[in-house]
């Protein structure tokens, strides 16, 4: 680990911590002239390449180029396009009916409520589940096959979080299908093929960053954390919990795989 710039990652840290606080009060305070605090949503993806574009300037003269140019771009095609589909899917809707349920119980001002308890903790949230991003682009050694291979776990992930939303977005809007579970495409091999693919993505981040045990130590975390949050925190319980009640649905569930794709069930 004495290869690595352990001084300049330190200074880094900071940089990304303003770089994310930065685009989320961004965010808040136009959220709160619109008056929906949904579009804290768009930044997750917006804040991820912050810190990746960032990271890339500060780690100038550390790291190995092509890894820097590399998780840098995957950062951002998966971040961007992210924003660009939660923008997309929530232009001319209200408010988002978990947003409007927390900020009900507010005690005192909504707008305070949700920057304390919905943008600064999705803040932090960032800072830290980008690790990877942050320690691979100051690893000093060459890329190897390990990098490589956790760029193409990287794309599959975005082609199942790519696919698997356009899928649902042609879904949703064939009144043909309406009030029916989506079980085609790649929703017939899970039931989250987005949230596998997001399974997938940071994983793969991981990897590239793992030609480096320092690298490798510091960005585990995580892989670890999206993993439990996508698994059993606010991903997977959460929307199937919502959908429970849906005709159809139990009968989906089983069927079809809960999370890592496998044919259906006869």
């Amino acid at each position: 680990m004495s290869g690595f710039p352990w001084g300049a990652f330190a200074l880094n840290l900071a940089w990304a911590a303003a770089a994310v606080l930065a685009v989320l009060l961004a965010t808040f305070a136009l959220a709160v002239r619109k008056g929906v605090h949904r579009l804290v949503d768009v930044a997750w993806g917006l804040a991820f390449t912050a810190v990746a574009l960032v990271t890339f300037a500060a780690s100038a003269g550390h790291g190995d180029t092509g890894r820097r140019v590399l998780v840098t771009v995957l950062t951002a095609v998966w971040g961007l396009r992210l924003a660009a589909h939660i923008a997309r899917r929530g232009r001319g809707h209200g408010e988002d009916p978990r947003y409007e349920a927390m900020l009900a119980k507010a005690p005192g001002s909504r707008n305070l409520y949700a920057l304390r308890m919905v943008y600064l903790l999705q803040g932090a949230l960032v800072w830290l589940v980008s690790l990877p991003v942050q320690a691979a682009q100051y690893v000093p050694e060459p890329m190897t096959a390990l990098a490589w291979a956790g760029t193409a776990l990287w794309a599959v992930g975005l082609f199942f979080e790519a696919v698997g939303d356009a899928q649902l977005a042609r879904f949703k809007a064939d009144p043909a299908t309406r009030g029916r579970v989506m079980d085609r495409g790649l929703w017939r091999y899970t039931r989250h093929p987005n949230y596998f693919g997001d399974f997938c993505v940071w994983w793969g981040l991981f990897l590239v960053a793992c030609d480096s045990a320092a690298s490798a130590l510091v960005g585990v975390v995580s892989p670890l954390v999206m993993s439990f949050l996508l698994i059993r925190g606010s991903g997977k319980p959460l929307l199937e919990r919502h959908m429970a009640e849906r005709p159809g649905y139990a009968a989906y569930v089983s069927r079809t795989s809960g999370f890592f794709p496998r044919p259906p069930r006869r």
